[in-house]
């Protein structure tokens, strides 16, 4: 007949003490006693008196390893803090957030730490946020950049090359009052863009969980033309997965049943999708993008010409958030600059990656002006003044004018001062508005000395009263004006004494898609 577990137990435990007996390192009783004692502990077989010699575990100490002695609440909520900033920016969200629980149960909190009142949360919160520094991106998002690099080539540095285009991204991604961006450098985003673009949200999820806010799935919502376009963000978003950023492709490659049954097994914190297969999983409520914080449109000019912008702002709509949008598109028609307009509601920021003149003064429209003589340039601003009047009626325009010397300055200031115009207050009077019935314009003149100190990407408007000496000092303010706005305008004059300098102007303007006046051409022929 078999023995049962008790009668082995109680076999090898008669052996175990004869063998302690008889050999050298036989303990006292007294000793012996204790270490059964512990024995029985462990195994939950106690005595009726040893019940009351130790403390009962608790749902804050399960295991009794404190022995009833009470932890502080300020200890629970540094080792809970650092737990938190050691975890988050490596494991995943729901990882995190289930460890929260676990190491502060709802009883816990009732009998324990008490929470922190909510202004202490937010200036604690604040702080946090201000040992950011703005000027430099975060360790983790250098960590996401190199995960990327090492999955792609491990031997090409292009992503990294792209650094200074990559932190002016991050910059306008993770200000306080996000910035939306518009960038003209090509059709649709290169590797090494997308590789900045969801390191960047993954630093911004990092930085939002260490700080206790809940981030919402999906964060980031990457619309793409094509299949093709999905399986190329997909891959570079891959490498992110070991970091805890998971990432799902949504597209007519698939079925849509295998699509639902994927979305319900997870939640991805990043979302790549092309717009007719999103909407039709929404429609079915699959998947929610009402709370999507970024909202990335790459190839603006490719869903006008497949006929889906409809769909992008059906897309857009759904989301009642606030999300920040980045564009990418090539500096084409008129109506890719409308649809981007309607799209970007807020402040934005326009970005290339491209150093040529065309690219990175898309969608600002030049005009050259012919004034026969010097002595009729202050008639002739103020006729191309009364032209942008008209043009932007009922709305405050904001003109930048650019002379050649301070002494052409004060003359052009001195001029333009009539009684229809207001003198702000200015200690060196260039700096006025033109009061209209069509509106008002505030006016800024400038020599091309000060003009290094001018914020020119603040103005929409520019005039260059006198022309620089060369094309390239024209292209800088060419390609600085305008840079926190979709449109903008530069007015030009140049006169019989710029005559070595039509040519490359006429070349510049047709590079850049601008219509070549009937004037240059003549000035450049004779």
């Amino acid at each position: 007949m078999a023995k049962g577990d008790d009668a082995l137990a109680r076999k090898r435990n008669r052996v175990r003490r004869k063998r302690l007996r008889s050999s050298e390192n036989a303990v006292s009783a007294r000793v012996a006693a204790i270490i059964a004692s512990k024995r029985r502990r462990k195994s939950g077989k106690r005595r009726g008196c040893e019940g009351m010699c130790f403390s009962l575990p608790t749902p804050d100490d399960p295991f009794n390893e404190r022995h009833g002695r009470k932890r502080k609440p300020d200890d629970d909520d540094m080792a809970d803090d650092a737990a938190d900033d050691a975890a988050v920016p490596t494991t995943n969200k729901k990882d995190a957030g289930a460890k929260r629980q676990q190491q502060q149960p709802p009883e816990a909190a009732k009998a324990g730490a008490k929470p922190k009142p909510k202004a202490v949360r937010e200036r604690a919160a604040g702080a946090e946020e201000g040992r950011v520094d703005p000027d430099r991106p975060s360790k983790f998002l250098v960590v996401c950049l190199n995960a990327i690099r090492d999955a792609a080539a491990p031997e090409d540095g292009g992503i990294h090359g792209a650094g200074d285009w990559g932190v002016e991204l991050w910059r306008c991604c993770s200000a306080q009052a996000p910035a939306d961006v518009l960038d003209t450098s090509a059709a649709c985003a290169a590797v090494e863009q997308t590789a900045w673009l969801v390191s960047t949200a993954c630093d911004i999820v990092a930085r939002k969980e260490r700080l206790g806010v809940v981030v919402s799935c999906p964060f980031l919502l990457y619309l793409v033309p094509s299949q093709e376009k999905a399986a190329q963000v997909r891959s570079v978003c891959k490498p992110l997965k070991t970091l805890g950023i998971h990432s799902v492709s949504l597209h007519a490659g698939a079925s849509i049943e295998h699509q639902i049954s994927g979305l319900k097994t997870c939640e991805p914190e990043f979302l790549i999708a092309t717009p007719e297969r999103l909407l039709e999983l929404v429609s079915l409520k699959a998947i929610d993008i009402s709370n999507v914080s970024m909202l990335v449109i790459d190839g603006l000019k490719c869903f006008l010409d497949l006929n889906v912008s409809d769909k992008i702002f059906s897309i857009r709509d759904a989301m009642s958030s606030n999300p920040q949008i980045t564009i990418f598109t090539e500096p084409s028609d008129k109506n890719v600059a409308s649809m981007a307009k309607n799209l970007l509601r807020g402040r934005i920021t326009k970005l290339s990656i491209n150093a040529s003149v065309s690219a990175r003064s898309a969608f600002i429209t030049q005009h050259a002006h012919f004034c026969p003589s010097e002595e009729l340039k202050t008639s002739k601003v103020k006729e191309i003044l009364d032209q942008i009047l008209q043009s932007h009626a009922k709305k405050t325009s904001k003109v930048l004018l650019v002379a050649g010397s301070c002494k052409q300055v004060q003359h052009l200031s001195l001029s333009l001062k009539q009684g229809n115009c207001t003198v702000t207050d200015d200690s060196h009077g260039n700096s006025f508005t033109i009061c209209s019935s069509m509106g008002l314009m505030n006016v800024v003149v400038k020599d091309q000395e000060s003009m290094a100190a001018a914020d020119i990407e603040e103005f929409e408007t520019v005039l260059v009263v006198d022309f620089p000496p060369s094309v390239e000092e024209y292209a800088e303010i060419l390609t600085g004006a305008a840079r926190h706005a979709i449109g903008g305008e530069v007015h030009s004059i140049l006169c019989n004494a710029d005559a070595p300098i039509v040519r490359p102007l006429a070349e510049l303007l047709a590079n850049c898609g601008q219509v070549v006046p009937e004037f240059l051409k003549n000035l450049a022929s004779s």
